[in-house]
């Protein structure tokens, strides 16, 4: 097998053309015996280059220069069928006719719609370098510096102490798949002339340096990694990189933090939506499978539930003389009213369904609230994003975890960096997870004990990522809970700087060297889930 160079699906052996966007593949011997021959030789090439002139998908170039239509004849078919099938249709009694409307309009309607609807592209796996450079500089008399930065860790796809699904006989445990490795972690120094003074390498293993023996660079700095404490030598979140920098009057001091990482695709969702090369999705939740809200206490030993249920978090107290509130806040009138519409627009089945309240929380967001582009500089609370119908990642990501604390669902942010689908463009960027029961006839069904059968699953409102994670996003931390904000304060504030003269420039991503991709790209159409 090889794959097509412009969409990356899979191509076999001998094709000419890629039957996915329809372009001509070109250095492909066309001769079938001259193929044979190379075959049976061994020495068939199997691999495809681009041809010089792309061409619009479904349309290709012969040998002799004319460009034909692939899928002309493929779409002709298709309106001769939908005709057929509309005769038919009428010509059935009207009670035949209510029945197939009650049974296959809500696929149809979504097959339709999905036809047309708007959609993002991302490949299955991603290998890249994400580099994190701030610029120094002392402009007055001597000045001084501090900057912690969050070293990153592997990812699994179930975050918490459980292992995936296990069994009732205890013997075959489910395991959970790597959703990010890193591979590696340098800094680079230098002082404003793009001429690198210093690399110090920073192991992924969880070691420890103390401040007794920290790296002293040769321009006089120092690092260390002390792991997590409450004294200012140590890491204020979790693991992290310390540095202290001292500067004389005009001095510059540029630092790079680079992260080589692997990340793969995985999706929590049980869906036909979902691309089969995706993993995951067979261990996944839906409508149908999800429990209720009074089952995710008695999963994961009720650890989520208790960690991150309350229905307030994180007080902003008053700042420039503007009451900013709790970020998630599920007593607000708003948040309860909203999530009041919500639930009536579910069927009466589904009134407890844990999975189809988030599902249509997740959707009313995509509905209602317009992402904001010029947010805030202090994110608007849960409420206030509802209010406005506007807001942006952290604020979207507010109002849907206060949504979902009304049902006690269990909700709570990870934090880290975006890149578009070209790995050009990065920003820091916030979003979700959260905790989903599996239902307990679904679970002892499969012999699986109840207190591991849940997901714990990424959900990024902005992004229409429904549980799902992609390779573009750079997982950095995720929340340790704590309700008065201090963890996320430090993590949004690593560094401290002398007032006088000393300029901190805000962090910039980029992505440095080129990104490895593998395993194809598959489609995430921006589309509502039918629940009914």
């Amino acid at each position: 097998m090889g794959s097509c160079p412009y969409c990356q699906s899979v191509t076999y052996t001998g094709d000419t053309i890629c039957y996915s966007c329809g372009r001509i593949l070109a250095n492909i011997r066309s001769n079938k015996f001259a193929m044979e021959q190379q075959f049976h030789k061994g020495s068939l090439d199997t691999s495809y280059k681009m041809t010089k002139k792309p061409t619009r998908g479904g349309v290709a170039q012969t040998h002799t220069g004319r460009s034909i239509d692939l899928m002309k004849n493929r779409r002709n078919r298709t309106r001769h069928l939908v005709l057929l099938f509309l005769v038919a249709f009428i010509m059935l009694s009207p009670q035949v006719r209510e029945n197939l409307i009650e049974k296959w309009a809500p696929g149809i309607t979504e097959y339709v719609m999905g036809s047309f609807a708007p959609f993002h592209h991302y490949p299955n796996e991603a290998t890249f370098t994400l580099d994190r450079t701030v610029v120094l500089v002392n402009s007055n008399s001597n000045g001084w510096a501090y900057e912690d930065i969050v070293i990153p860790t592997d990812i699994v796809s179930l975050d918490g102490e459980m292992n995936g699904f296990q069994f009732t006989d205890g013997t075959v445990p489910s395991p959970t798949s790597k959703i990010q490795r890193v591979e590696s972690v340098f800094i680079y120094f230098d002082n404003g002339d793009s001429i690198i003074d210093d690399v110090v390498r920073v192991p992924t293993d969880g070691s420890i340096l103390a401040v007794e023996d920290k790296i002293i660079t040769s321009k006089g700095h120092s690092v260390w990694w002390p792991g997590y404490g409450v004294d200012n030598s140590s890491c204020s979140v979790g693991n992290c990189v310390k540095m202290e920098f001292s500067l004389g009057p005009g001095e510059i001091v540029v630092f790079s933090f680079q992260v080589k990482i692997t990340s793969i695709s995985y999706s929590w969702w049980d869906s036909n939506r979902v691309d089969s090369r995706i993993a995951g999705s067979d261990d996944g939740i839906n409508v149908d499978n999800s429990g209720t809200f009074s089952d995710v206490e008695f999963r994961g030993d009720g650890e989520q539930f208790r960690k991150f249920t309350n229905p307030t978090w994180y007080d902003r107290g008053t700042r420039s003389n503007v009451e900013h509130g709790y970020a998630i806040n599920a007593q607000h009138d708003t948040v309860i009213e909203t999530a009041a519409l919500i639930s009536s627009t579910l069927p009466e089945g589904l009134k407890e369904n844990a999975y189809a309240f988030s599902r249509a929380s997740f959707d009313y967001l995509h509905s209602h609230v317009e992402y904001d582009k010029e947010a805030p500089l202090t994110a608007r609370s849960g409420p206030q994003c509802l209010i406005d119908s506007l807001g942006d990642c952290d604020e979207q990501t507010n109002a849907f975890l206060s949504l979902l604390r009304t049902k006690n669902l269990p909700g709570w942010y990870v934090f880290g960096a975006l890149a578009d689908a070209e790995y050009k463009y990065w920003e820091g960027h916030a979003w979700g997870y959260i905790l989903l029961p599996m239902s307990e006839s679904w679970c002892n069904s499969r012999n699986i004990e109840l207190n591991t059968c849940f997901v714990e699953a990424s959900v990024d409102v902005v992004n229409n990522k429904w549980l799902l994670h992609t390779p573009n996003a750079y997982i950095s931390w995720i929340e340790e809970p704590d309700a008065t904000g201090t963890l996320l304060s430090n993590y949004y504030s690593p560094g401290k700087y002398s007032s006088n003269g000393m300029d901190r420039a805000p962090p910039v991503y980029s992505t440095v060297g080129n990104v490895e991709t593998s395993g194809g790209h598959f489609k995430v159409k921006i589309l509502p889930e039918n629940l009914r």
